[in-house]
């Protein structure tokens, strides 16, 4: 299987179908505004019964998430315009200014697997030279920041109340991220003012808050283990190929149904970042075209856990590890 090749040989998927893709976005808005609703109903029966349809929403929420996803590679609707404007709508929702994310996000796909472009939209990761030169203080930072704890809990927590507010790493690449961020930072204030007045601050807070932290969460886990598994693929600049990272770097995460449909094939993310315009609703076919691809790098739901476990990249072996290998090796 050659990557470059096979880029090719994709163009044919990447063209969006208008019709389908509205009906897309709204079989997913329609249900998450109704289930949002229940919640907000259901606080006066006992917060439990609301908090207990948070799992739901916040994967309808994900699954918006990912539709503005698809927005920001102009793989949702034809034209560009289109793409962006539903992309900042979505924004608002998901408390993420769409052009800052967009920016880090293409900067995240053009430099996958490059260990010299690093941190752009990624887990941060460390090669096993570079932890084991470090200070102990650095050493003990980097497994916090590596801890699952931090990774799905703290850390999605951070990025979507607080880091997205502002155009971090985006400061000095122009006005628009600025505008961006303060612009979507106003219409999440409407929103959440609008809800205040109608149901109370409790109350909004209350289904809010849990619904988000859900879908960020399980989002941060979704985009972590898309790059960071044993067999990834990283190389030096000098080495580095993107349609190779792109392919090889990424895995096929094998979910049943239905979380397949909520996590809108996202799942299918080796095909994803070779040729990233192709819309999410059209991914299986692809699939389907190439069998080959389904087993390239795949991950089935109860194989999902152990790449919480790699942390450190092997640039000997060529492969992620443990802390507990890196000690071994040490």
């Amino acid at each position: 299987m050659v990557p470059r090749k096979l880029v090719s040989q994709l163009k044919p998927f990447s063209r969006p179908h208008t019709v389908r893709s509205i009906w897309e976005l709204a079989i997913t808005l329609v249900p998450f505004f109704g289930v949002v609703s229940a919640m907000l109903a259901a606080i006066n029966a006992g917060y439990l019964i609301a908090l207990a349809l948070a799992p739901l929403a916040g994967l309808l929420l994900l699954r918006i998430f990912i539709i503005q996803h698809d927005c920001g590679h102009d793989a949702f609707l034809s034209r560009r315009s289109g793409n962006d404007w539903i992309g900042r709508a979505l924004g608002v929702l998901t408390f993420t200014p769409y052009d800052c994310w967009r920016r880090s996000h293409t900067l995240h796909h053009a430099s996958t697997g490059n260990l010299d472009a690093r941190g752009y939209g990624d887990v941060d990761t460390l090669t096993l030279r570079e932890f084991q030169s470090r200070s102990r203080l650095g050493r003990l930072g980097y497994r916090l920041y590596r801890h699952p704890a931090v990774l799905l809990g703290i850390g999605p927590a951070y990025l979507f109340l607080l880091r997205h507010r502002l155009p971090i790493g985006l400061m000095r690449a122009g006005v628009r991220y600025w505008v961006s961020a303060i612009a979507t930072n106003l219409a999440i204030a409407a929103m959440m003012g609008g809800l205040i007045l109608l149901v109370g601050w409790g109350t909004t807070l209350l289904v809010v808050i849990p619904t988000l932290l859900i879908a960020a969460s399980t989002g941060v886990y979704l985009f972590y283990i898309q790059h960071q598994f044993e067999t990834a693929h990283w190389d030096k600049a000098t080495a580095w190929s993107f349609h190779d990272a792109a392919l090889y770097g990424s895995t096929h995460l094998d979910l049943p149904q239905p979380l397949r449909w909520f996590t809108a094939n996202i799942g299918v993310h080796h095909v994803h970042h070779l040729a990233s315009r192709i819309p999410f609703y059209r991914l299986q076919e692809v699939l389907n075209a190439y069998p080959d691809l389904r087993h390239l790098n795949r991950f089935t739901f109860a194989q999902m856990i152990r790449p919480l476990a790699l942390t450190l990249w092997d640039e000997d072996r060529r492969r992620l590890i443990s802390f507990r290998e890196a000690a071994a090796v040490a």
